[in-house]
C-alpha cells in the first residue's frame, strides 16, 4: 500500500499527462542539471516539502526532482482554473509525492487541497501567488513555527509577504525568487509575453495585427505582453498609476492614458497590474462589441466579471473558455476564463525553456534553505546572488556560449575610487 495521498480527477488520465511531463523535462537542461546534484547530494532527505503551484508539466517536473532530492513532497494547486488533470494524474502515477489537485475547483475544494498539503507539517514551503502563506499567516500558525522556510514565485505573492513583514507579522523566512534576475528578466517579460498572447490566439482565433491592444500595467510582465503586442501587429495603448513607468511606456512608443480613455478604443484589454477592479462597469459600457477582455495578473479580481456580471442582461458561451456578456446598450463584451489567469487558465502557460530557468532557481533556493543548520532570521530574502548566476551560467554551457571575464587589472579598476 502507498504511503502516498492523492486527489486528482481521473488516474486514468495519467498517460497522456505523462507524455507531457517527459517533453518539458527533455527541453529543461538546466534543471535537469540541478536534479543531477540533487540526487547525488539528497539534500533534502528527511524533510517534507509543500509545494503550492499551477499544476502543469513544467511544475510537475520541478515537483519531482524535489522527491529525487529526497523530500517528501506534497503538491497542490494555486488556481483553480490552472491545473491540468492529466499531469496531476500522472504525478500521482509515480507514487513518490501527495498530489492534491483538481481544475475545476470551486472555493471550498481550492481551499481545502491546501490545508491538505500543509497538513503533513514541511518543512520547507514554495509558494505561488501567496495562498499557502495566506494559511499559514491565519488559520494554521501553528505550522508557521516550525518551517525552516519558503520560497515565492510571483511578483503578487512577494508584495503580500513584504506587507507581513512591515507589519512584523511574517512568521517564517522566505525568499523572494521572483526578485532574482534570471526570473523576472525573463520569466515575467519574455515568458508572460509568449505564453499571454497564444492563449489569447489560440481561444479567440482572432488576428491580432492592425487591431488595438490596451495593457494595463507596464511592469516586467506589462511591458512583455506589450512588447509581444506591437510585434504581432498592434496599435498598444499603456494604462500606469506610476508615473516613471508610464514614461518608460512613451519612450518605448506606446501610447498611454487612463482607462476611461482607452476603454472605448481597445479591441483585447489585457490586465497585468496584481491589483483589484482595473477594469470595471464604467470601463465595459464604453467598449466596443465584441471587445475581448482577459487578466494576466494572479488573482482574478482584476477584471471586475463580478461587476459585469450584475450589469449585463444575459451571458452566453460564445467559444470554448470565452463568455459573451450583453449589455444594456446591446453591446457584448468577451471575457477569456472568467478573468483568470489567462496564459494557464486558457493555455499551457510559459514556455518550457523560461520555466527551466524559474524552477532551477526555485530548487536552489529550497536547497539553500535545507543546507542552513539553524534557521534564517525571519524575513523576505533576496535569491543569493551565486543561485542567480549559476543559472545563468549553466544556461550558457548548454548553449555552448562563452562570455568574457574582468582580468585582474580590470578589477582592480572597478574596485577603486582613486583612479
Amino acid at each position: 500500500m502507498s504511503k502516498f495521498n492523492y486527489e486528482v480527477r481521473d488516474i486514468n488520465l495519467a498517460k497522456t499527462g505523462l507524455e507531457k511531463i517527459e517533453w518539458a523535462y527533455r527541453n529543461m537542461p538546466v534543471l535537469r542539471a540541478i536534479e543531477a546534484e540533487l540526487i547525488e547530494k539528497q539534500p533534502f532527505k528527511g524533510l517534507k516539502i509543500s509545494v503550492s503551484v499551477h499544476v502543469e508539466a513544467k511544475t510537475a517536473c520541478l515537483a519531482r526532482a524535489l522527491a529525487r532530492g529526497g523530500a517528501e513532497v506534497a503538491l497542490t494547486g494555486c488556481n483553480p482554473l490552472s491545473t491540468q488533470d492529466d499531469v496531476a494524474a500522472g504525478l500521482a502515477s509515480l507514487d513518490i509525492m501527495n498530489v492534491y489537485a483538481v481544475h475545476g475547483d470551486d472555493e471550498e475544494h481550492y481551499w481545502n487541497r491546501l490545508r491538505s498539503a500543509l497538513a503533513f507539517k514541511p518543512d520547507i514551503v514554495i509558494d505561488d501567488g501567496g495562498d499557502f502563506a495566506l494559511l499559514l499567516h491565519s488559520e494554521m500558525q501553528d505550522l508557521a513555527a516550525s518551517l525552516k522556510g519558503g520560497c515565492e514565485e510571483t511578483t503578487t505573492g512577494v508584495h503580500r509577504l513584504e506587507i507581513l513583514k512591515g507589519e512584523n507579522k511574517l512568521l517564517y523566512p522566505v525568499i523572494a525568487v521572483n526578485d532574482a534576475r534570471c526570473k523576472h528578466l525573463f520569466d515575467n517579460r519574455f515568458g508572460t509575453g509568449q505564453s499571454v498572447w497564444t492563449a489569447i490566439m489560440a481561444t479567440t482565433n482572432l488576428v491580432v495585427a492592425g487591431k488595438t491592444v490596451v495593457v494595463a500595467g507596464y511592469g516586467m510582465c506589462g511591458r512583455g505582453v506589450a512588447m509581444r503586442a506591437k510585434g504581432l501587429g498592434a496599435k498598444v495603448i499603456v494604462t500606469e498609476i506610476d508615473p516613471v513607468k508610464a514614461c518608460e511606456a512613451i519612450m518605448e512608443g506606446y501610447q498611454v492614458m487612463t482607462m476611461d480613455e482607452a476603454a472605448p478604443l481597445g479591441d483585447f484589454f489585457v490586465t497585468v497590474t496584481g491589483c483589484k477592479d482595473v477594469i470595471v462597469g464604467r470601463h465595459f459600457e464604453m467598449m466596443k462589441d465584441g471587445a475581448v477582455c482577459c487578466n494576466a495578473g494572479h488573482f482574478d479580481c482584476e477584471v471586475s466579471v463580478a461587476e459585469l456580471k450584475d450589469i449585463c442582461v444575459e451571458s452566453t458561451e460564445l467559444r470554448n473558455n470565452i463568455i459573451g456578456y450583453k449589455l444594456n446598450n446591446g453591446k457584448t463584451v468577451c471575457v477569456i476564463a472568467e478573468g483568470r489567469l489567462v496564459n494557464l487558465a486558457s493555455g499551457d502557460g510559459h514556455p518550457v525553456e523560461i520555466m527551466d530557468m524559474s524552477f532551477a532557481l526555485q530548487a536552489q533556493s529550497a536547497m539553500y534553505i535545507a543546507n542552513n543548520p539553524d534557521r534564517l532570521p525571519v524575513d523576505v530574502y533576496q535569491t543569493p546572488e551565486v543561485i542567480d548566476n549559476r543559472v545563468a551560467e549553466i544556461l550558457l554551457n548548454t548553449k555552448g556560449i562563452s562570455i568574457d571575464k574582468l582580468t585582474p587589472e580590470q578589477e582592480k579598476y572597478i574596485s577603486s575610487w582613486d583612479l
